[in-house]
């Protein structure tokens, strides 16, 4: 059996580790985090069904179920109603709740043969981004009557907006803009009078935090076991982060933890690891792709001019061909 550190207690990190308890291989949990603040998710359909296939609905017991979803995408655009089922999370309680059923994993002091992270680079020089956009984000109450059940997207000149019913009068809002925001709180409010959402609140968020949110994709998530040294193989957001316009980062963390379970395995059981991490960077590489042509196609739809040029370059760079993925070093 293979011995696995859990790194973090994100959900790709911890869902790898119950990937690899089923498949016969023992791992070893970071300490838990210290106690921080609700991170609200919205969780659409396909997240919902690989996080249920994964796990079991049980574990989003107590969030809050959205039933539709209100767009305009575009200055002139109408908005459009449509069902998409949907559960508002807390990602922390979520989580937790994952660690609990893990148990407390391993407690022996046998060195790994494998260390399993969602943590990116600091430096960023193994990172490959696609623009510098920021995603702009606070809680706010809903006014009374309003549609509880409906998750809206707007647009303004300078961005897109997002409002998420959480459960009783509490919304996230977010909104995302072509760049570092030096006045989060005044740019959240200013887009969403633009936009046309600020009705649909009781007033803006009081406190807003900016938060980097370019698609970014880790240029080596993957090294094998080496020299005595333990393979390394980076899941979640620190692999691989995408723009969350898409809806899909949750169930992209959810698949780079499956992918690196499926390498760890095979490596046990005799496959080569180096071609096993190589094919794991390719297929990062490819899903990076995919999903800055939807963003691509999506901003130049709704930004075709202004402010949102560069971030359309910076996407344009991103997908031309770069060298052929060298083979790691065994």
């Amino acid at each position: 059996m293979t011995l696995v550190d859990i790194a973090g207690s994100g959900l790709a990190e911890l869902t790898c580790a119950r990937l690899l308890a089923e498949r016969g291989h023992r791992f070893r949990l970071a300490a838990p985090p210290a106690p921080g603040g609700a991170r609200p998710l919205l969780l659409t359909g396909p997240t919902l069904e690989l996080l249920g296939s994964l796990w079991d609905d049980r574990l989003l017991d107590g969030g809050r179920s959205l039933s539709h979803r209100r767009v305009r995408w575009g200055s002139g655009a109408k908005p459009t109603r449509f069902p998409q089922p949907a559960r508002a999370v807390d990602g922390a309680e979520l989580t937790a709740r994952i660690r609990d059923r893990l148990g407390p994993g391993n407690r022996s002091t046998d060195p790994p043969a494998w260390t399993v992270t969602a943590a990116a680079p600091t430096d960023g020089s193994a990172l490959l981004s696609a623009g510098r956009r920021s995603l702009l984000a606070g809680t706010a109450p809903l006014r009374r009557r309003r549609d509880r059940s409906t998750a809206e997207l707007g647009c303004a000149e300078l961005g897109w907006v997002h409002l998420t019913p959480l459960g009783g009068d509490d919304c996230l809002v977010q909104a995302m803009v072509p760049g570092p925001a030096a006045h989060p709180a005044a740019l959240l409010e200013r887009i969403l009078g633009e936009s046309g959402l600020a009705d649909r609140l009781g007033g803006p968020p009081s406190t807003v935090v900016a938060l980097a949110a370019a698609p970014r994709v880790h240029l080596a998530p993957a090294r094998p076991p080496a020299a005595g040294e333990p393979g390394r193989l980076v899941v979640g957001a620190g692999a691989l982060r995408q723009d969350p316009l898409s809806g899909t980062g949750t169930a992209q963390a959810l698949r780079t933890a499956i992918l690196a379970a499926s390498v760890i395995d095979a490596a046990a059981r005799g496959r080569p690891a180096s071609g096993l991490c190589a094919h794991y960077t390719r297929r990062l590489r490819v899903a990076f792709h995919d999903h800055l042509r939807t963003c691509l196609r999506l901003y130049e739809t709704a930004f075709p001019t202004g402010a949102w040029r560069d971030e359309i370059d910076a996407t344009r760079r991103a997908l031309r061909p770069r060298a052929p993925l060298a083979q790691p070093a065994p």
